[in-house]
């Protein structure tokens, strides 16, 4: 059921109201538009609402902004579909990238555009490559494509992943191809960024779970993730450092683990340093295999320890224990990140920026919440 025109933010119906017009003929390939003040005056709404619109239909390759000059209707065969390369070394095998991709042909913005699937495994499959040369290889692909621009999703977990990173920012840069980051930055703090970056809000999400399982009676909550994790890791840990904080409880070093959560030993061991009564993980995945390791060693999940995840993957509700995870919005990301990488395309000059969007809460009987 499609949303009333009405009902949908102020600078949304002011840009269907403009596109309506170039479509029907009021304004035709080579007319200007209407002043920015004449726009503000016809649709009784502020400046930088009808500003928005205009950007969106430049996004949309409907008209060009001329600066001093004005803002001008393009012809039909001037909005040029152009080839976004997907750089996902993970695709297939984390489960929020395909979503985040199908968000991305979902949006209104990319009916005339074309995404090139591909990952490193493929890429590197037939020669056998390592995962950090078949990111490479598949680099040097997309330039050969002469793509309009790539979404990189960087390497996380492999011994070279910051040089690496570097080297495919490098080589896009140097090839004069746009890049928006997908999820993660691609060098750890406090490197500077140059690239914009679409993700989830994560310590946003860390600070959500720690709060919920606190809310529910937890009083010792570690944070767990395995060694080598990309740094979103590290800026989830930091919202659940701050849930911590925000209720009067400094965070235990020990409450915080780096283990591997199918190593029964480690995590037995960490039971009896930290005795948390609950905990955060990183993602889901660590959340499943950590619950595995917990029923192992005799202990009942949530009864002796509650548990969430993050992401909201498949497998969190096909668990023995429900998991509890926070739902990441990967539709959204996906078109916020298209559009972010059209306005690039489109020659804006801004600096880089760092667009997070709020997960949901879903919850399951692993926190103890559900009966």
């Amino acid at each position: 059921m499609r949303t009333p025109e009405r009902a949908l933010p102020r600078h949304r119906q002011v840009y269907l109201a403009l596109e309506r017009g170039i479509r029907d003929g009021r304004w035709k390939p080579g007319d200007r538009l209407p002043s920015e003040a004449q726009l503000t005056e016809e649709f009784d709404t502020s400046r930088i609402t009808v500003g928005r619109a205009v950007r969106d239909l430049q996004v949309a390759g409907l008209v060009d902004r001329q600066a001093g000059s004005g803002t001008f209707v393009r012809p039909p065969l001037a909005a040029a579909a152009h080839s976004f390369g997907l750089l996902i070394p993970d695709l297939g095998e984390t489960e929020i990238f395909e979503p985040i991709c199908r968000g991305m042909m979902a949006s209104p913005l990319a009916r005339p555009h074309a995404l090139l699937w591909g990952s490193a495994a493929e890429a590197g499959a037939d020669a056998g490559l390592e995962k950090e040369e078949a990111a490479w290889a598949l680099c040097l692909r997309l330039i050969e494509r002469r793509v309009s621009g790539v979404f990189f999703a960087p390497l996380e977990f492999t011994p070279a992943r910051d040089q690496v990173n570097a080297r495919i920012l490098r080589a896009l840069d140097e090839a004069g191809i746009p890049v928006v980051l997908l999820d993660r930055p691609a060098a750890p703090f406090p490197v500077r960024r140059r690239h914009d970056l679409v993700g989830l809000d994560d310590r946003h999400a860390g600070w959500v779970v720690a709060e919920h399982l606190r809310a529910l009676g937890a009083r010792r909550i570690g944070f767990v993730a395995v060694p080598g994790a990309a740094a979103t890791v590290l800026t989830r840990e930091g919202g659940w450092r701050a849930a911590l904080r925000a209720a009067g409880a400094e965070p235990e070093a020990a409450l915080a683990a780096r283990l591997d959560p199918d190593d029964e030993g480690a995590v037995a061991a960490w039971l009896e340093a930290a005795r948390p009564d609950a905990a955060v993980c990183a993602n889901d995945r660590t959340a499943a295999r950590l619950m595995r390791s917990v029923q192992r060693l005799g202990r009942a999940v949530p009864r002796d320890l509650r548990l969430c995840g993050i992401d909201d993957a498949d497998l969190a509700a096909l668990l023995p224990v429900p998991l509890t995870s926070l739902r990441q919005p990967t539709a959204g990301i996906g078109a916020a990140a298209l559009a972010a990488m059209l306005e690039r395309v489109a020659g804006a000059d801004f600096p880089p920026r760092e667009i997070r969007l709020q997960g949901t809460l879903v919850v399951r009987r692993s926190c103890g919440a559900v009966a």
